[in-house]
C-alpha cells in the first residue's frame, strides 16, 4: 500500500509546489505594474467575458435552428 502512496504524494508536491511558484510569480508581475497593467487586464477580462456571450448566443442559435 505504501509503495502505491510514496509516489502519489511526490506526484502531488510536485505539482502543488509548481502552482504556488506560478501563482507568486503572477501576484508579483501584477504588482509591478502600474494603472496601464491594471487597465490593460481590465480589458483583456472585458474582452473574454463578451467573447464568451458571443459563443453561448451563437451556439444557442444554432441548436435552435437544427432542432
Amino acid at each position: 500500500m505504501i509503495s502505491y502512496l510514496t509516489p502519489l504524494a511526490a506526484a502531488f508536491l510536485i505539482i502543488a509546489s509548481s502552482m504556488v511558484i506560478l501563482t507568486r510569480r503572477d501576484r508579483r508581475r501584477m504588482d509591478d505594474g502600474g494603472p496601464d497593467t491594471m487597465r490593460i487586464e481590465e480589458s483583456a477580462t472585458r474582452g473574454l467575458r463578451d467573447t464568451r456571450r458571443r459563443a453561448h448566443v451563437y451556439r444557442d442559435r444554432f441548436w435552435r435552428e437544427h432542432e
